[in-house]
Formats: structure tokens, sequence, C-alpha cells
């Protein structure tokens, strides 16, 4: 049958919206903090640092090019009793359900004691899940990506070799079983030489079906976040994946807090084992008196953010 004019119009205009819809659906910015600014998007903590590290929450400035640093306090010694040494603890006025978030990070902390993470968490610990972007302890030089979870969560039948370079130190991502499931980033993707380097950018991809990590140093940025317009698509495999579904219910992780911290020493950095097989770090005595006697040793340990942002799908 020969088309009328009316549906040629009709045709045209379908595909007009169709292509109208492909390109406006993407992410979109929904929360930035940046320069001036930066602060007014967290909260404080001023209380006992959860992961029984030997920290008191504190100190922050923002230098004149916009940058945020987030630093302990370096000259004094800490009193025989106090609470631990001064640092930083901030935490989203925002809950989060899932999205795009970006960090690009100019410098991290690193040294014998310290434990900085970037992350996100959920009420009532560990049933609403928590999400560690980027974390390590002391001397580390590799980020790990690491899930933590209640009962039901594991990644065992995640094909790693097609879905991301990384591999799972742990499958199980149940906390009350171990230590969730971590997944290593690349070589010097943590601590000096990842400040050596300029820093970089860790990006997190949250849906209902999956949760992805990756690592861009400074010079691999992709042109979408430098222009405000991730695209995770196209920014090839992260370096860990994990599958949420039957094994893993979309459940375990809602209404999450985003974090920075710098705490020092605790559960991880402080246990014994950790400290001991460091040889520099062992060599310095126990982690708690090292860290509460020597200011000057954390002179390299500071936050250096240039923006943190959260997107969300826009159609």
């Amino acid at each position: 049958m020969k088309p009328t004019a009316g549906l040629l119009c009709s045709s045209l205009l379908i595909v007009l919206a169709l292509a109208c819809t492909a390109q406006g659906a993407g992410y979109s910015l929904t929360w930035e903090a940046k320069g001036s600014t930066f602060f007014d998007k967290f909260n404080f903590i001023t209380y006992n640092d959860p992961s029984l590290g030997f920290v008191n929450y504190g100190y922050i400035s923002v230098k004149a090019n916009g940058q945020v640093k987030l630093k302990p306090d370096t000259s004094n010694v800490v009193a025989a009793g106090a609470r631990g040494r001064d640092s930083v603890r901030l935490e989203s006025k925002t809950l989060f359900n899932g999205g795009v978030f970006v960090a690009d990070v100019a410098h991290m902390p690193t040294g014998c004691g310290t434990w900085p993470a970037w992350w996100t968490y959920g009420p009532s610990w560990p049933t609403n899940g928590e999400i560690d972007i980027i974390e390590g302890v002391n001397r580390d030089t590799v980020n790990a990506a690491t899930l933590h979870t209640s009962a039901g969560c594991d990644m065992t039948s995640v094909n790693q070799t097609q879905l991301m370079t990384g591999t799972f130190l742990e499958p199980n991502c149940d906390t009350t079983a171990g230590n969730g499931c971590g997944v290593d980033a690349s070589a010097n993707s943590y601590g000096a030489p990842f400040n050596t380097a300029g820093g970089g950018v860790y990006a997190l991809e949250w849906t209902t079906w999956r949760i992805r990590v990756w690592y861009f140093n400074r010079t691999r940025i992709p042109a979408d976040i430098t222009a405000g317009n991730p695209n995770p698509a196209a920014w090839g495999k992260p370096f860990a994946y994990f599958a949420l579904g039957t094994n893993c219910p979309a459940s375990h992780f809602r209404n999450h807090t985003m974090t920075i911290n710098l705490t020092f020493c605790g559960a991880w950095a402080g246990n014994s084992w950790v400290w001991g097989s460091d040889s520099v770090c062992a060599a310095k005595g126990t982690c708690v008196d090292f860290v509460r006697k020597n200011p000057s040793a954390f002179t390299e340990a500071y936050w250096l953010f240039n923006s943190v942002r959260a997107y969300q799908w826009a159609n």
C-alpha cells in the first residue's frame, strides 16, 4: 500500500522522538562536592571510630586553587589515654540508592598506621551493606574495592575473566563469615605511587543488577568524565564487578551514606599480623605507640580532592 502523507509524518515524528530520547538518555549530575562548598555536603563526625581506630576526628582546609585537603594533626604528640590522633571523617547529608559516583583524587593518605577510605554504607550495618571504593592500609600500593553484607551475598558465579580485570580475594561478601568480598585494582593504584603520578579518578557504578568499580590514572581519565557526562559503557572492563541478583539481592544495599575518612591503626591497619607483615612498620613498635608519639610521620597522610560527584540515570 502506498503510504499517505499522514503516515509519513507520523513515522517521522516517531523516529525523531526516539532519536531525542536516545540522545537525552544517560547520567545527570545530582550531587557535587567541590571547592569552597565541598563541606556543605557533609556532616562532620566526632564520635568514637567504629573501626576501633586510634583517632580523634577534626582537620580540613580548602586551597586557593579549589582543592580540598583533609589531614591529620602532624604537630602534637597524643597524650596517653587520649582517644587518638586528630583526623577527619565526613559523612554525606544525602542518602544514596544507586548511581554513578566519581572522585577525582590528587593525593591520598599513605604511611605506617594509616587507614583511609572513600566508601558508602547503609544503616544497621551490615544489614544494608557497605561498598568500599578506595581503601587500604599502611604502605599499601594497590587499592581494594570490597562489599560487606549480611548473609546471602556471594560472587562465586561471577565470570571474572569476562567481566573484570581483577580477581576476587574472597567471593563471600558476608561480613559475619569473613572480611567481605574484595578485589584488588592494578599496581600503583594506591598510596605513594598513586600520589607520585598525580593521583587519578575512581568511579563506581551502582545499579539494581550490578556494582562496578574503575580506576583511571591521571593520564587515562575518560573524556566523558572530564566533561561531566559519565558513560560507563565506554570505559571498558572495570577492575571489580559485583553481580546483584539471585546470589546477592540488590536489597543488601540501601540508603547509603557516602563517607570519606582517615583513621589510624584499628582492626585492619593495627592488626598484629598486618602490621607485622610490613618490616618497615613492624620496626616502629606497636601501631598505636607509633601513631601517638610521631606526629611528623604523617605529613603524607592527607586527602586532596579536586571533586566528588554523584550522577543519576536521567531517563
